[in-house]
């Protein structure tokens, strides 16, 4: 081996590099275990902890920031935490772009445009297409020609030419929106979080490990921060307005007396002289619903059941009530007050002071500071600081307000905080203060938000993963026993098989683990549970390039040359190497692919197997021949085999091709079966691709699917439950209010899930402990996932295109790599019928097998995983046909290819048994998330070995005709 001395430095070198990359990740894990054992279980003590020793210096001259910094990231599947993908609204966007424009065409065309996107399609593409179709001019005045837009839109312009403008604007509001969400983030308290801006998309990735408090960090995230200041009427003013519109509601929304009443009336008529009119009741709509009406003095003009404040609010709005309106009230605006979360089903309303461009007095523009703090009565509260331009209109304000005795709402996204009123006359120098029912978090959240700036459209949570840091931890010990069980078998296998050398490749290995760990921790990649068995499946795959230069050494040893000889020759292109580099080559292709196409936990098994590949070919082309270089300048005798397993697959003359018709025929009949259940029957899809929400809940007994699934199909429409690992554990999956926006939504949904289980769960558990994760939890929401429709048709068209473009690339590769088409067909052809069988299977076994067979991003991966690891075997096999041409004349091209074949078959069944053993031991303790995903790539192996040697090479022969067999085999002797 040629600059072997070179290869040596920087294969040390680079261990040395990975080793200290990896100390970091020792080092942050020992702080942080001993924050937790300080906090006791108390999130917001351990964070403290952290924040006091960030700056300290606490290993090799760098602070624990730094050092947390450059440890190896886990993903929340192992740490726990909240992971959730924003949509930005690009149509409050162009709404605000277009200063709210009232032109009916124009907001025809935007609500249009969100029902009619397709697939990928953006939105603002799709209200481009809506506008020209309509023949909208968006140069007008009352849409994009206005005041705000005259320096860059001018009134001859085009709707082509406005087009990129709007689209510039659309952007650098989206990243105003995550420079607002990640100035949020970075004052919440969580270690390590992470936020980017997917593509153009207007998505934004939030990724909070350790978070607990799930409806504190929705609302922290959704929170438009729209602060607003308004006068406030008082109840004596709205009240005549009230009276007339209850009495207009008696006409349209008189109730009938239940059957119940009547009866009851019918039996009293008969025992009294009264008589009981029994025809209609007649109620109040609006005052009905009121629990206490506004006294003088208070700013609400009364209290109502939160239950009642949607039909309220209906009632309100009505055109024909909105009528009866004087015109001194013509511009009211009611609002809801906070929930207090003391009295959490009653809320206040109020009567707002509103005018004809609907726009506050006073906006929240004008906060320069705000913080944390608490009232004259010791209450927690958030004080306001405003700028020059806020001090004066808040003077005015206040006066006009001290004056006239009204009060002022703080109005923040439409709800109103508190409404204080001003007795002392003019405030100045534009300090104001929020109070009320406020926790001290919540103040801090609400000073948080104020500070970081309002959101310039609202964000809506599109997809969303909870993990409790109870089923991380359960996650990463089930995961590291099934590494360490795998990684056992695979070392014990290759000394039993290969003896000595087989010792040496077991080095390498470890070598090569090393890194793949030090690799994860120098990028700052995010290490996943699907990334564990992409390390698991690496490892599995590892010995495949020491197997190929083995049984390459092998086969040399038996035509007669040197243990020297032999091994220099393994390490040659025309050797091994050429079937590595191929066979490596389309796997990573298909990880490649899913690394573009992939999110979340996906985009991490990518990043491990491509890793792994990388270095999996480098320990085993280099650092296994300085072992194997080493031995021999020792003299050791080094046979590559051991006395059990010398004669195993020698002499073998298996005629394949012979078969192929009964091959054909069990594929077929496997083929049409699957694609007969997957026509019938279907698959069970995932949220992912049918978007709705998913909870793994789990119980302090065993519980009954069946009937928590029509407890909850009572509350939600439609619900399913599945026992989920063990019979104390569902998963619940629902569709109710995925597609819905607002902040409060999800705690709705959350809210009835916890009524309607309740007479399943612990007696003591409260709604806080069943939502919310925490250290230890046993009971409760274990993980919680949302995926809204929109994404879910992405999610699903972009696995559809990672499939078909790995199918292509991976073509066209090896088109090019054999000069014939019939190889990278035979190829393909193998790769689809794995495919479809299984898919076949899991159509067929979702309902029968005990362990989740959803179709889902995890299952993607798994999918794309099969078809690298079956075309890495079928090139094995034709980089072996295509060395036979190179020294064979012979016309019997059949000849070559059962040649190929046979030669090559000691190779194919260690590969796959090595790693169908992996893969076994993740099946078996990888735990219950992993193992529909791990079920896959084990049927994947079996076929896909399988159609490498009876569908892919018979393929390539068929289609190849006996006349360019014979002159492919000539041109290649002359070559």
């Amino acid at each position: 081996m040629q600059n072997k001395g070179l290869i040596k430095f920087f294969a040390v070198l680079f261990a040395l590099v990975c080793l200290y990359q990896l100390s970091f990740t020792f080092v942050a894990n020992g702080i942080e275990k001993d924050a937790k054992a300080h906090a006791n279980g108390d999130f917001q003590k351990e964070v403290a902890y952290l924040d006091s020793v960030a700056k300290e210096k606490v290993f090799l001259g760098y602070t624990f920031d730094e050092v947390r910094n450059n440890q190896i990231n886990k993903g929340l599947d192992l740490e726990g935490g909240i992971n959730v993908i924003l949509q930005i609204s690009v149509k409050d966007i162009l709404n605000g772009l277009a200063n709210g424009s009232k032109d009916p065409a124009f907001n025809k065309a935007l609500a249009d445009a969100k029902k009619n996107q397709e697939g990928n399609q953006d939105y603002i593409d799709a209200f481009f297409k809506e506008a020209n179709a309509a023949n909208i001019k968006l140069a007008d005045a009352e849409i994009f020609g206005n005041r705000n837009l005259d320096d860059v839109i001018k009134f001859d312009m085009t709707n082509a030419q406005i087009e990129p403008i709007i689209k510039q604007k659309v952007q650098e509001s989206v990243e105003s929106a995550f420079k607002v969400l990640r100035e949020r983030i970075d004052k919440f308290g969580v270690t390590q979080p992470n936020i980017q801006l997917l593509g153009n998309s207007g998505r934004i990735l939030v990724e909070l490990p350790g978070a607990k408090d799930v409806d504190r960090i929705k609302r922290l995230l959704q929170s438009t921060a729209q602060l607003e200041f308004w006068e406030t009427y008082k109840v004596e003013e709205v009240g005549n307005f009230l009276m007339a519109a209850n009495e207009l509601l008696k006409k349209t929304e008189v109730k009938e007396e239940t059957s119940e009443i009547k009866e009851a009336a019918k039996g009293l008529d008969s025992l009294l002289t009264d008589n009981v009119d029994s025809t209609k009741v007649q109620v109040n709509p609006l005052f009905d619903s009121m629990l206490m009406p506004g006294q003088q003095g208070t700013p609400y003009v009364g209290v109502f059941n939160v239950k009642d404040t949607a039909k309220i609010s209906s009632y309100l709005n009505r055109s024909d009530v909105r009528s009866l309106l004087p015109s001194e009230l013509s511009n009211v605006r009611f609002a809801w007050g906070k929930i207090n979360e003391k009295s959490p089903e009653t809320v206040e309303l109020y009567a707002l002071k509103g005018n004809r461009e609907n726009k506050a007095p006073i906006s929240g523009g004008v906060i320069v500071d705000a913080r944390d703090t608490f009232d004259q009565l010791g209450k927690p509260a958030v004080s306001m600081q405003m700028n020059g331009v806020g001090a004066r209109e808040w003077e005015k304000l206040t006066g006009k307000v001290s004056q006239q005795g009204n009060a002022i709402a703080i109005v923040l996204d439409n709800i109103v905080y508190s409404a204080p009123g001003v007795s002392r006359g003019a405030i100045s120098g534009g300090q104001s203060e929020i109070s009320g029912s406020f926790t001290i978090n919540e103040t801090k959240d609400l000073a948080n938000i104020l500070r970081a700036g309002k959101l310039p459209a609202a964000a809506e949570i599109v997809q969303s993963d909870v993990v409790g840091p109870s089923l991380g931890e359960e996650a990463v010990n089930s995961g590291m026993i099934s590494f360490i069980i795998g990684f056992s078998l695979v070392l014990l296998w290759m000394i039993v098989y290969y003896g000595k050398a087989g010792f040496y490749a077991n080095l390498a290995l470890l070598v090569n683990i090393l890194f793949i760990f030090g690799a994860l921790a120098s990028f700052g990649a995010v290490l996943t549970l699907p990334g564990i068995a992409g390390i698991v499946l690496t490892i599995g795959m590892a010995v495949d390039a020491n197997v190929i230069i083995y049984e390459r050494a092998k086969e040399e040893l038996d035509s007669g040359k040197t243990v020297e000889e032999a091994i220099n020759y393994s390490f040659t292109w025309k050797g091994a190497m050429s079937s590595i580099v191929d066979a490596n080559i389309t796997t990573a292709l298909t990880a490649i692919i899913l690394l573009v196409f992939g999110t979340g936990p996906i985009k991490g098994f990518a990043t491990t197997l491509l890793i792994g590949i990388i270095t999996s070919v480098f320990t085993a082309i280099f650092i296994t021949r300085i072992l194997l270089d080493w031995s021999l300048s020792r003299n050791e005798n080094i046979t590559f085999a051991t006395s059990v397993t010398k004669n195993w697959f020698k002499n073998l003359n298996f005629d394949f091709l012979s078969k192929r018709k009964i091959a054909y025929m069990i594929s077929g009949v496997l083929i049409v079966l699957s694609l007969i259940s997957l026509f019938t029957k279907g698959l069970n899809q995932g949220v992912d691709f049918v978007g709705g929400r998913t909870y793994q809940v789990r119980f302090d007994k065993e519980v009954s699917a069946p009937e928590v699934a029509a407890d909850l199909t009572k509350i939600f429409g439609s619900a399913e439950a599945k026992v989920f690992g063990n019979k104390n554990q569902l998963k619940i999956t629902t569709k109710y209010k995925v597609n819905e926006e607002g902040e409060g939504v999800d705690k709705d949904v959350n809210e009835k899930l916890y009524s309607g289980l309740q007479k399943y769960l612990p007696a003591d558990l409260t709604y806080d402990n069943f939502v919310n994760s925490y250290e230890g939890k046993e009971f409760g929401i274990m993980q919680a996932s949302k995926v809204s429709g929109t994404i879910s048709k992405d999610i699903k068209t972009n696995s559809i295109w990672a499939v078909l473009g790995s199918l292509l690339v991976v073509f066209v590769y090896l088109m090019i790599s054999f000069r014939k088409w019939q190889f990278g067909l035979g190829a393909i052809v193998a790769v689809a019928h794995d495919v479809i069988i299984v898919l076949g299977i899991f159509s067929f076994f979702y309902t029968i097998l005990p362990f989740n067979m959803e179709i889902d991003q995890a299952f993607i991966a798994a999918i794309l995983t099969v078809i690298g690891y079956s075309l890495n075997d079928t090139v094995i096999v034709f980089d072996r046909v295509r060395e036979y041409l190179d020294y064979n004349s012979s016309p019997d091209f059949k000849g070559l290819v059962n040649k190929a074949l046979n030669s090559t078959l000691s190779r194919t069944v260690n590969t796959s048994a090595t790693t169908l053993v992996v893969l076994i031991a993740i099946f078996v303790f990888g735990g219950e998330t992993i193992q529909g995903f791990v079920f896959a790539i084990l049927v994947g192996i079996l076929v896909g070995t399988y159609s490498s040697l009876f569908v892919a090479t018979p393929v390539m022969n068929d289609t190849m005709s006996a006349k360019e067999a014979e002159r492919m085999a000539l041109n290649k002797k002359e070559e």
